[in-house]
């Protein structure tokens, strides 16, 4: 545009000073004219893998090969959107970051040991590769190789917690192992990342020590910030201002969105918060995923490579279920934990492209771990959404691998005279014991995951066991039970954790009286298939309850208060 402006004329002080762009044209300069078609390229292949039941960001990716094989190229906008993104993705994982659940052997040390096991051996697999002149791994260094093994060794967050949401598993044994192992490893990632930027603390760090006494400030803000935009608002101030914290002390800014993040965790609304960034860490994410699709135009060279890297992923996903039993894990949570981390990450797309910036690695391994993501999805996706099936067709073979000592919340049941169980000692499922209680005492069973409802159900003398009410473990173990139920309570939290439960009370051939809680019309049907004999709306049942209070209320105007 600068060669369009007129010519300076002599003593025209107009002339040589154009007027400034205004602040609309100053916005529109860092959107290239052709980021919203490549976005809109990127909605249209991620519905399409939505169509298909794979996730979304498996389109995106395509859509990035696609853009590149065009000719396009990302401008500053997507690059910016990807980095926000990235920043984003830290502070939801650091509002969710549970020291305690981390300090677990099962998680720590399922974590560390697979990391280490799985790096040493894609490393000597990568280099057995090259000394075999396999293309691309035959220039490969043993340091090249080491890189390339321990970004292989990550799993997807980002797909792990959608297969874990679809199947109504968030409170369940093997959601929250899978997501304490993906959090481990998301905190090696940023450590790695922010040791490989290089970046020397200054002596101001030390300031960072007075974010501790400042974690009181921000929770009472957050106490008082409300529900609406205000609170994402907040988020992103935190996120983008840790970033910025760490950065002017010379520490990588990822790492600062982290901490950030940490010291929100355990506040009553740290919870609604992260719901209310993923959305938005998921939008800017749609820009990491394009920038890094558009990085390369994969060859034939690089899709075989890729296709051998998809060969190898049974050693990483061996390897897991084998610590998961060899840490004491029921079969069934090592079996389903495995699916649900069996995957390339895309954290292991992050260290790669920082690799690639920084020389280690060259463009066409950026485009091979791209491939090797999107095919590790396509294959796993459908597998973890349907281990439960898998596993009750296979589990006498499984549980072979399962340790004779468990932990202490995967004991088995005792069923001695039960009759009415409840799953699921929520408020719904504690008034459902206490009711069959007083009409069936020393009858009733109360199942739940959460170990503080366990304690406080316990403390009132209920009988009540930690233990997740979909695992067919549960039902294995405990034969007999189903045939002996005359009642069985379904009040867990979400609308797939029920129909799991219903599930497994049909494939036990159960023959009482099911009674399950809903939130939606549409999905009593799912349930009454499942053999569900009565559904009760929540919302619809307060409802009705509130207006049936109103209107005795309404027929006594003796009443002062009406």
């Amino acid at each position: 545009m600068a060669e369009n402006l007129p010519l300076p004329v002599k003593g025209n002080l107009q002339a040589c000073s154009p007027e400034p762009p205004s602040i609309m044209d100053t916005i529109l300069l860092a959107i290239n004219h052709k980021d919203p078609l490549w976005i809109a390229i990127a909605f249209v292949f991620g519905y399409a893998a939505s169509l298909i039941r794979l996730p979304p960001l498996v389109g995106f990716l395509v859509a990035g090969f696609f853009l590149k094989a065009a000719g396009a190229a990302s401008g500053v906008f997507l690059k910016e959107a990807a980095d926000l993104g990235v920043t984003l993705l830290l502070f939801t994982i650091g509002l969710k970051l549970d020291l305690r659940s981390l300090i677990r052997p099962e998680v720590w040390g399922v974590s560390t040991i697979h990391m280490a096991v799985v790096t040493a051996c894609l490393t000597c697999i990568a280099l057995l590769l090259a000394y075999v002149q396999v293309p691309l791994f035959s220039s490969l260094t043993l340091q090249q190789a080491a890189y390339l093994g321990f970004a292989l060794t990550f799993s997807s967050t980002v797909f792990a917690i959608k297969i874990i949401e679809a199947l109504g598993a968030g409170g369940s044994r093997h959601g929250q192992i899978s997501i304490g192992v993906l959090i481990t490893q998301d905190i090696a990632a940023v450590l790695f990342m922010a040791i490989s930027a290089g970046k020397m603390p200054s002596s101001w760090s030390l300031g960072l020590l007075l974010l501790i006494p400042m974690q009181r400030v921000f929770h009472r803000i957050l106490d008082y910030t409300g529900q609406g935009e205000l609170l994402t608002l907040f988020g992103l101030v935190l996120a983008l201002g840790g970033a910025d914290v760490f950065e002017m002390v010379g520490m990588k800014g990822d790492l600062g969105a982290l901490a950030f993040g940490m010291l929100l965790t355990g506040h009553s609304r740290s919870e609604k918060l992260a719901r209310s960034m993923t959305e938005l860490k998921n939008i800017f994410l749609v820009g990491f995923f394009l920038s890094v699709g558009m990085a390369a135009s994969p060859g034939w060279a690089e899709v075989i490579t890729a296709m051998i890297l998809i060969v190898l992923l049974p050693v990483k996903m061996a390897f897991y279920f084998g610590l998961f039993t060899g840490f004491k894990l029921r079969a069934h949570d090592a079996w389903q934990s495995t699916w649900n981390l069996g995957n390339y990450s895309e954290f292991g797309l992050i260290v790669g492209a920082l690799l690639v910036s920084s020389g280690v690695l060259t463009e066409s391994w950026l485009a091979v771990l791209s491939i090797a993501l999107a095919l590790s999805f396509i294959i796993t996706a459908p597998m973890a959404v349907k281990g439960d099936r898998l596993y009750a067709r296979w589990h006498a073979w499984i549980q072979r691998f399962e340790r004779s000592s468990r932990l202490p919340a995967d004991a088995d049941l005792d069923i001695t005279g039960i009759t009415v169980l409840v799953i699921g000692m929520g408020r719904l499922g504690g008034a459902a014991y206490h009711a069959f209680g007083a009409q069936f005492p020393g009858q009733v069973l109360g199942i739940d995951i959460n170990a503080e409802n366990v304690t406080k159900y316990r403390r009132q003398g209920c009988y009540v066991i930690r233990a997740d009410g979909t695992n067919p473990d549960i039902w294995f173990q405990s034969a007999g039970l189903a045939r002996q139920l005359n009642w069985a309570i379904l009040c867990l939290p979400n609308h797939q954790a029920n129909l799991a439960a219903a599930r497994r009370l049909q494939e036990q051939q159960a023959s009482c009286r099911i009674i399950a809680t809903t939130k939606y019309p549409e999905e009593v049907n799912e349930l009454k298939e499942l053999g569900v004999e009565q559904v009760f709306n929540i919302y619809a049942e307060a409802g009705r309850g509130f207006a049936n209070d109103l209107k005795s209320r309404w027929q006594q105007p003796q009443d002062p208060r009406f």
